[in-house]
């Protein structure tokens, strides 16, 4: 069977990002590793990333990692980025995500923006400054929209931009895909045809675009552009594990 140049590709990209060295199993299952400067995870935090049939595990100390490790011995790969199962067993103390991780190359990918009015802004252009502001702190940072590094890609009503995208430079030639549209603009499938522009510059720039997603609504619009869910994210803060437990 031809290898999936997309799945190796991700692989490389959460491997790069662990802050030590591991890789993904080439046989499934899940690796566990001390890295407290992994980026999969705010700091003290522990990470998970499932691509494939494979999943990682970056642990901020050693008892988070032997707790980790016992908990990937009982667990599927699938279930290692379960937040109910995870809560059953382990003290988790906060959560971000579940997330899928989508991506797609040129022969995937569907585009939707021809036609459109898609307008292309230079990057660090302040034109999506309102609707990061009208969407409201939540939607606009789960959106990532403030930190792209890519041009804005709008579409206008009149003066005001009510949906945006582009996307972050991340490791591994990985562009790392941000959408936002205004609250009362939702449902008319602006998000696609703005994110289908900036996946087709993140193409031709020679980049692999990756979505991640936790709301439905965002997954589909992945779907629709083509990418491919290969996996999924999750970070946890831990209490503290009893002396005992977790061996």
């Amino acid at each position: 069977m031809a290898e999936d140049l997309v799945l190796v590709r991700a692989r490389e990209l959460w491997t790069a990002l662990a802050g030590t060295w591991v890789e993904f199993g080439p046989s499934g299952g899940a690796k566990v590793v001390v890295a407290p400067t992994s980026r999969w995870a705010p700091l003290s935090w522990t990470g998970v990333v499932r691509i494939g049939d494979a999943a990682l595990v970056t642990a901020p100390n050693v008892r988070a990692a032997e707790l980790m490790d016992d908990v990937a011995r009982t667990m599927s790969h699938e279930e290692l980025v379960d937040i109910v199962r995870l809560r059953a067993v382990l003290p988790v103390l906060d959560v971000l995500g579940p997330a899928s991780l989508g991506y797609l190359d040129g022969d995937g990918f569907r585009p939707a923006h021809e036609g459109t009015g898609v307008e292309q802004l230079p990057a660090g252009h302040g034109g999506p400054a309102a609707l990061l502001a009208l969407a409201g702190e939540q939607d606009a940072g789960e959106s990532g929209l403030a930190d792209i590094s890519s041009p804005a890609f709008c579409l206008r009503r009149g003066d005001e931009v009510i949906a945006a995208a582009g996307y972050q430079s991340w490791p591994r030639s990985v562009a790392h895909l941000s959408v936002l549209v205004a609250p009362h603009c939702r449902g008319r499938r602006l998000a696609r045809a703005v994110a289908s522009a900036a996946v087709a510059h993140a193409l031709d720039a020679g980049l692999l675009p990756q979505w991640r997603a936790r709301p439905y609504p965002s997954r589909r619009v992945a779907a629709a552009l083509g990418f491919r869910e290969l996996g999924a994210q999750l970070s946890i803060r831990l209490g503290d594990v009893p002396v005992g437990q977790g061996r």
